[in-house]
């Protein structure tokens, strides 16, 4: 579709993305109306809300429009998993400049869909809004099935902490980019698109998992909200962590350690939990560390002397 945001105008805008999302079968009531309407099986929902704003979160020189939708749909599907929960449903509202092409927002709309579809979710609804950089906020909706949440204040002396997922590579992508350059192009992609395993929250679940959180800012920030809620200590294990190539090619070319980028980088969302000793993990379960008495999060036995991850206001 040709034009623009303001040739479109706000319900030919809203129609032509609405035809973009079709709807999962718990969805009774879809975009167009005031409200959605969703079956919720387990009689509890879980909810978050997450945003992306241009110049910050994402820039659309470094980004296509439906890289933009799929990351904003995986920042929160991941909170839903970490919950322990399915995925249900997402609610967006999208500020734009009114000279936006069309066709961006719609490819946006695509990649929404195609993220929420892999986590099973329906984009149900949302809002649209004039702005002057793009602002996406969603909001996602999750289904426990009956299980009980999974927070952050679990953990006991004696659990392992085990990772699903990359660690550093969307770090890494970032760094490549602010070089200026393209490639490695593994590294590159995963800043722009996000690669979640979102089973793996309800799987954790199933497994006995104490805690869990989504690694959204790096993995020593984010596990120690799981030591500071549980009112545990944590010890990370360098040599655990797998480090690939990519990573030890970049960060030789830009002067960092790549371990660096695995323990604090942000925008990968594994999923980081601990579980209690003995417990059978499946293979792409990552045992990095364990709890012990005290408090904070060290490395080898020792304080981590460098930033612990992202920080919004810093």
């Amino acid at each position: 579709m040709t034009g623009t945001v303001a040739e479109a105008g706000e319900f030919g805008l809203i129609a032509a993305v609405s035809e973009r999302l079709p709807q999962g079968p718990e969805v009774l009531i879809g975009p167009g109306d005031d409200a959605a309407v969703l079956a919720a099986p387990d009689g509890r929902v879980v909810a978050t809300t997450d945003v992306l704003v241009e110049g910050r979160h994402f820039r659309r020189d470094w980004s296509q429009p439906y890289d933009v939708g799929r990351k904003a749909a995986a920042r929160n599907l991941a909170d839903i998993a970490a919950m322990g929960a399915r995925p249900l449903a997402l609610l967006v509202a999208l500020a734009v400049p009114p000279d936006l092409p069309l066709s961006w927002v719609l490819r946006l709309a695509d990649g929404l869909r195609e993220e929420a579809e892999l986590g099973g979710a329906s984009v149900v609804g949302g809002d649209t809004a004039r702005a002057d950089v793009v602002f996406v906020s969603v909001t996602a909706l999750g289904d426990l099935e009956g299980r009980a949440p999974l927070t952050r204040a679990g953990a006991q002396p004696g659990d392992v902490v085990a990772v699903c997922g990359r660690l550093g590579w969307a770090e890494a992508g970032l760094a490549v980019l602010g070089r200026g350059f393209r490639s490695p192009r593994v590294l590159v992609e995963a800043h722009r698109r996000p690669d979640v395993a979102y089973d793996a929250g309800p799987e954790a679940a199933t497994l006995g998992a104490s805690a869990l959180v989504d690694v959204s800012d790096g993995l020593v920030q984010d596990i120690g909200h799981v030591a500071a809620a549980s009112g545990v200590a944590v010890d990370l294990d360098p040599e655990a962590f797998e480090v690939p190539q990519a990573l030890r090619d970049v960060g030789a070319a830009v002067g960092t350690d790549p371990l660096q980028w695995v323990l604090t980088g942000g925008d990968d969302y594994a999923l980081a939990g601990s579980f209690p000793a003995g417990v059978a993990l499946p293979l792409r379960w990552r045992v990095v560390g364990v709890v012990g008495t005290g408090e904070g999060v060290t490395v080898a036995g020792r304080p981590y002397d460098a930033p612990a991850g992202h920080a919004h206001f810093r």
